[in-house]
């Protein structure tokens, strides 16, 4: 059994600090402690990618994410879905909830704008993902969430920082996406073949 006590830590450590112990020594059995809600998920998520099946146990407000039978090293979800047939992969990174600088109306307006086209990319777009106040986007009530919403739909896979919504209170209002991390944005661009920051 391995144990991690990652409380104090905060995105991205704890699933760094996880990941480490399961590509080093390949645990049946692994327990994390976190103590926030981000921390978490993202912990779990890690795991789940990695074979392991995940419960947490909970005390005030510490937890603890247990990982069972995991330990296989199986291809992490991200590098199963690249091989794609070819095509190529293009990651947009949308970091604001509106377009440019200058008149934050018009701004707003741009960056609808962009993710109702977002689909003339095609296959093309890989990734999508939001980060800082990019993430206010994909919550309940957000003029681009219909538009999201149907390019997931499409197949699109759509990541969305914990740590940002965990910064702006948001994580019970995100309506599309998956919840993600720092560690699998990364991954992700590196094995994107072009990335475009918004």
């Amino acid at each position: 059994m391995t144990k991690i006590d990652a409380s104090g830590l905060s995105c991205p450590a704890p699933v760094l600090e996880t990941k480490v112990a399961v590509e080093n020594h390949h645990p049946q059995h692994i327990d994390v402690l976190v103590d926030n809600e981000t921390a978490r998920r993202n912990v779990a998520r890690y795991l789940e990618s990695q074979g392991y099946r995940t419960r947490v146990e909970q005390a005030g407000d510490r937890y603890t994410v247990i990982g069972t039978g995991g330990g296989l090293t199986p291809e992490p979800k991200s590098a199963a879905t690249a091989q794609l047939s070819g095509a190529k992969k293009i990651m947009v990174m949308v970091a604001a909830d509106r377009m440019g600088s200058g008149d934050d109306v018009l701004g707003a307006k741009l960056m609808i704008n962009f993710i109702k086209t977002l689909k003339e990319m095609g296959g093309e777009l890989w990734r999508l993902v939001f980060v800082n106040s990019g993430v206010k986007l994909t919550i309940d009530g957000a003029d681009t969430l219909e538009d999201l919403k149907g390019l997931e739909e499409e197949g699109l896979t759509i990541l969305v920082c914990g740590t940002c919504l965990d910064h702006f209170s948001l994580l019970e209002k995100k309506q599309v996406g998956q919840t993600t991390n720092m560690l699998d944005i990364v991954t992700a661009m590196q094995l994107a073949d072009k990335v475009i920051n918004i």
